[in-house]
């Protein structure tokens, strides 16, 4: 089982073509609201690939938080780590710009995702767990999510972690970098934007070079996600192997990153690489990318983040 410890929310996203918005009186477009959340879509993208996922939170017991809930158990995601309380759900405005890439302006406060604990015992069956996100970012949850990220690590867990960085909801960036190099230790693999490894690097520093950094603190690997031009990973034992994106017309980005993580975790577990030290070669690696480059491009191909089941993405034995 893999275990993906985060937030989830409501993404308010345009309800038609970015061409008609602003149509109505006021000026103002119409807003769909739809199941998000950065971990909240890699548990469902898991789910849907055939993996055993549970996902670990808390839910809000309002409308929002019940219709969460159910898309969870529809997908077959394990349900039992999730605990509920009767703060709203958060939400996240999404604005989906040219190339349809997505910002967002959070409504976060007093929510019942920031309330999280984490919990006494993760299964006996788990064998890895994935973090990132605003989960990270916004207190209390976000020291209890830390807390869980050192226990698992401790446990001999495989852990990701996809920072995700939203710069409008880090109260301190300095103190946030710090944070997220404190973690370095207790991550397998690091998976992250060139956008976000250029702000984690900060103004002043060589991206590139903070990723090599990054990469010896403690990470087997670092996966970096490159947009249209494919994916990256860096090893600690010396590969650096890309592969191109697929070519798809894109609809929009959300939830193209949280695919990529739940497609990471379904191949390498094919490969038998949930471990410290994955014995992986480059021919694997590529395999790997590449099946996570083709489930984004099928999420990038819909609006919102719908991230694609197994069948619709013609797999391959694994190696």
């Amino acid at each position: 089982m893999i275990i993906v410890a985060g937030e989830a929310l409501i993404d308010l996203v345009p309800a038609g073509p970015r061409d008609q918005e602003g149509t109505a009186a006021d000026g103002l477009p119409a807003l769909l609201p739809q199941r998000g959340g950065g971990p909240y879509n890699t548990a469902v993208a898991l789910a849907r690939l055939g993996t055993p996922t549970a996902f670990c939170s808390r839910l809000s017991t309002d409308h929002f938080g019940r219709a969460l809930l159910a898309g969870l158990r529809a997908d077959g995601v394990d349900t039992s780590l999730v605990r509920r309380g009767p703060e709203p759900t958060t939400l996240a405005v999404a604005h989906v710009g040219d190339g349809g890439s997505a910002e967002y302006s959070f409504h976060a406060g007093g929510t019942a995702d920031r309330l999280f604990t984490a919990p006494d015992a993760l299964p006996a069956a788990a064998r890895a767990v994935s973090f990132g996100t605003c989960s990270l970012v916004l207190e209390p949850g976000a020291s209890a999510y830390e807390e869980l990220l050192r226990r698992a690590s401790a446990g001999g867990l495989f852990t990701v972690l996809d920072p995700n960085v939203r710069p409008g909801i880090v109260p301190d960036a300095d103190a946030y970098r710090a944070r997220f190099r404190s973690w370095l230790p207790h991550v397998s693999l690091l998976k992250l934007s060139e956008e976000d490894a250029a702000w984690l690097a900060g103004p002043a520093a060589d991206p590139a070079a903070a990723v090599r950094e990054w990469l010896a603190a403690g990470p087997y690997a670092v996966v970096l996600t490159r947009g249209g031009a494919g994916l990256t990973v860096l090893t600690r034992d010396g590969l650096d192997v890309s592969v191109p994106g697929e070519r798809v017309t894109v609809v929009d980005t959300i939830g193209a990153g949280d695919t990529v993580n739940a497609a990471l975790l379904h191949r390498l577990d094919g490969h038998g690489a949930l471990t410290a030290s994955p014995a992986l070669g480059a021919g694997e690696w590529r395999d790997i990318l590449s099946f996570a480059a083709r489930a984004a491009a099928v999420t990038c191909s819909r609006a919102g983040a719908r991230p694609p089941y197994a069948d619709e993405l013609a797999l391959s034995p694994a190696g």
